[in-house]
């Protein structure tokens, strides 16, 4: 959901760093996720509730999108070129924080969504869900890798970026992650890498081409007994330009940046397995505008 590289959960600009492989996006805008329809317990329900814990208590969840290289090396935002101001549509007096347009897509390239609308929502939409697929634990073995640069990205911007991304996700970094050459997690262990996009906000559109910028929360890190990265949080802004081509837009270049970041909530940290558990039996979402 990446360039030059695209580690850092959104790297350098392209152009950056070659071992920073991921761009984060970030804005003002709020964005709206379609969640799967017929809930058993309540089928018309759309949004989960939430409940707080106390009335002192500050509920939040707090996801990260953290870059592969900052993890891997603690180090801070970068830009990178390949990976994620004018208003978007909303409903007239509809509340700042409502869902707002029409359905983001009718079909998939694989797992991504693809067929976004040419228009300003369109454009956040693609910029959402391509924030997601950059950041998913699909971009550390090489095959998934150039599958989602041949998705997301330009034909262009793919074919620079891949031998780049190809020497940052090299056997070293792979294995400061406790991976293997492959990008392969330890038996008994589980890999965790997810994107998860808080709003967007577009900084500029021009009919063809747009800069949209996503503001996500991150999760990276390995889960398991012996695991010396456990999986922690973190929050970026990836920063994407798209060009419509071939009837779908496209990420030409990318940056990232750092926060913005709220204060770490009172929750307790969960136990290795319990983190292994709720990635395998939660499934992601298809943002949209």
């Amino acid at each position: 959901m990446s360039p030059g590289d695209e580690h850092d959960y959104r790297g350098k600009d392209q152009g950056g760093r070659a071992d920073d492989p991921y761009s984060t996006l970030g804005g003002t805008r709020q964005t709206r996720t379609r969640l799967p329809d017929g809930d058993p317990g309540n089928p018309g329900a759309r949004r989960p509730v939430r409940n707080s814990r106390s009335l002192v208590t500050i509920t939040g969840i707090v996801v990260l999108l953290v870059a592969a290289i900052a993890f891997a090396n603690r180090g801070g935002g970068s830009d990178d070129e390949a990976s994620p101001g004018a208003k978007s549509p909303g409903t007239a007096g509809s509340a700042p924080t409502a869902a707002t347009g029409t359905k983001p897509v009718e079909g998939k390239n694989g797992t991504i969504p693809s067929g976004f609308a040419h228009d300003e929502q369109g454009a956040q939409s693609a910029a959402a869900n391509y924030a997601v697929a950059l950041g998913s634990a699909e971009m550390f073995t090489k095959e998934s890798r150039h599958r989602i640069l041949d998705t997301v990205y330009s034909p262009a911007a793919a074919d620079k970026l891949r031998s780049p991304q190809d020497r940052a996700y090299s056997a070293e970094f792979l294995s400061r992650l406790g991976l293997d050459p492959e990008g392969n997690a330890p038996q008994g262990s589980t890999f965790i890498s997810r994107t998860v996009p808080v709003g967007t906000k577009v900084l500029a559109f021009d009919g063809d081409t747009a800069e949209v910028a996503v503001w996500y929360t991150g999760l990276l890190g390995m889960s398991g007994e012996d695991s010396t990265k456990p999986v922690s949080t973190t929050w970026k802004t990836w920063t994407a330009r798209l060009s419509w081509s071939d009837g779908d837009w496209k990420v030409t270049s990318a940056s990232e940046s750092d926060g913005p970041a709220p204060v770490p909530g009172d929750v307790a940290a969960s136990k290795s397995d319990t983190i292994s558990k709720a990635v395998e039996e939660y499934g992601g979402f298809t943002y949209a505008r």
